[in-house]
This record gives C-alpha cells, structure tokens and sequence, in this order.
C-alpha cells in the first residue's frame, strides 16, 4: 500500500488533477491529493500526497511558496496571463529603475482581488465558470503576504525572451495570485501587464531539486520508491519518540497521554518506539494530544 509524497514536477498544459488522475493510475491507489494548485500553462512544484498522506495537504497549503514569474507589460488579458483573451493593448515606456520603484509597493501584506478566472466559489459556483458564461462579480479584496520580489538580470531557463517582458521570483504566502500580482504591477506603472510565464521552485519545505517529472515516474519500475516519507511535510516541527510500547497503544487509540517529562508547549512529530511516524501532536503542559494521525487504521 504506497503512502507517502511525491514532488512533482507538473508539465505545462496539465492541471493538478490530472496530474493526481495519473498517479492514481501508475500507483493503483484511489487516496491522492495535491498541495496547492498549479493552472495547466503553470510548470514546477507540484506535491502529490497518497494514501494515509493526504491527511496533510492542508499543511503543505500553508506553506510559503516560491515562484518564477515572466511579466509581459504593455498586455491586458481577462485572464491576467497569456491564454486570455487580450482586452487592452498600451504602450510601453518603462526601464529598469521605474519598474523597480514600482515593485516596492508589492512587498509584504498587500490587498489582491482575486481574478474571475479562479476556482474560488461565490455562491455554489466557481469563479471561472462565471466568467466563461460571460459574467464578472464583485470580489471581496484578499490580503496576502509577498516576503520577496525580486527583480532577475536574464530570463529563467525555458522562459522566452520577449519583447517588453521582465522575469520576477516571488516568495508568497498561501492564497497569493501571481497572475493578479503581474497585472497590478502593469496597472501601477500605466502600461498594464499579464503574467506570460509561470515555474513554481519551492511549496514549504518541497523544492525543485527534489522533483521528478510524470516520464519518471512511470519508467521507474517500482513508482513507490520515489515517495518521500509524509513526516517531511512536518520537518520544521521538533521530533518526540515515544519510551514505551503502552504509551503508543495509547495514542493509536486515541488517548491523552500524561507524560513524565514534558518537552515543552507546542506541536511535535511523534514517532513509536521503533521509530515509525505516529502523528502531528500537540503538547501543552504534561498533556499530549493528537492533532492528525498517520498511522494506518
């Protein structure tokens, strides 16, 4: 029974479902989810959580992301990127220094509306398929967190070098619409913009270098070797093993568990005593709980 992650690396033109449609097929194992949509002209980052793993795509959601981005200036499409429709066309007069100025007001909590070509839901209904039926509604304004952006010297490897288009990486919090963020940086400097590029480098602790792509997996005799172990997910978390077998019966059956020498409030990855991963729990006092098991049932 495979359990565990796999990093990944989405083709473009795939979305991440049928990305986990795949995995489902080359795995035999009906348990998959992704953390953290990835649009199909997207390339990168892709975790993929299988089996008694998929009880953590929440907490690589939350994760800080990273990204390369392409801005195209002068563009407005109704998609914010490239596969849109163009709406507007402007002229363009922007160098170096004034789109670095600009770039200042981008960084740290900043205010995104998010676009009508989203899965986000308003009333039952996605976003997209509004907008597809050729409607736009009001959105409620986002706040989200850009730790980083920065402008590059040259285009990233496998990104076009086109005319009027200046190359970003951008460290985000969950929520972050780079897209949206490529069109308000064109809308700040006048000229308008849209995103015409995307690579995702980093989702949390899961980076480029350890990726592999769908021809891998699937040339690979044994796919489930390329899973990475789920307490990954948790590696910022401090460890906490277990002393004895009886206090492990207990947290598999879902007991508090008193213990005798408490390490400290705060949230642990807890392993048994031969060392196999438990859980994510939570210690306050001499009293350990469990927030999310991962153990098989």
């Amino acid at each position: 029974m495979a359990n565990g992650v796999l990093i990944i690396d989405k083709p473009q033109g795939w979305t991440s479902m049928d990305v986990c449609a795949k995995i489902r097929g080359i795995l035999h194992e009906k348990r998959v989810g992704h953390g953290g949509t990835l649009d199909p002209m997207a390339t990168g980052v892709l975790p993929v959580f299988v089996g008694r793993a998929t009880r953590a795509v929440e907490y690589a959601v939350e994760g800080k992301k990273e990204y390369l981005a392409a801005l195209k200036l002068g563009v407005i499409t109704n998609t914010q990127d490239t596969t849109g429709e163009v709406t507007e066309t402007r002229p363009v007069q922007v160098d170096r220094a004034a789109l670095k100025k600009a770039l200042a007001a981008f960084q740290g909590e900043i205010s995104q509306i998010p676009p009508m070509y989203s899965a986000i839901k308003i009333r039952g209904k996605k976003l997209y398929q509004l907008a597809r039926a050729g409607q736009e509604v009001e959105r409620t304004a986002r706040t989200v967190t850009i730790y980083s952006l920065e402008l590059l010297e040259t285009a990233p490897k496998g990104f076009p070098e086109e005319e009027d288009t200046w190359y970003l990486r951008v460290v985000c919090s969950k929520g972050t619409y780079v897209r949206t963020l490529c069109h308000d940086i064109g809308q700040a400097l006048g000229c308008g913009g849209c995103m015409s590029a995307l690579r995702r480098t980093q989702v949390g602790d899961y980076g480029l270098e350890g990726a592999v792509t769908l021809e891998k997996l699937q040339a690979t005799a044994d796919p489930a070797e390329l899973l990475v172990p789920v307490d990954s997910c948790f590696a910022a978390r401090p460890m906490l093993v277990l002393k004895s077998h009886q206090a492990e019966r207990k947290v598999r059956n879902g007991a508090v568990l008193t213990l005798p020498v408490p390490p400290g409030d705060g949230e642990y990855r807890l392993y048994g005593v031969d060392g196999n991963f438990l859980a994510l729990s939570q210690v306050k006092g001499n009293k350990l709980t469990t927030i999310k098991s991962f153990f098989e049932v």
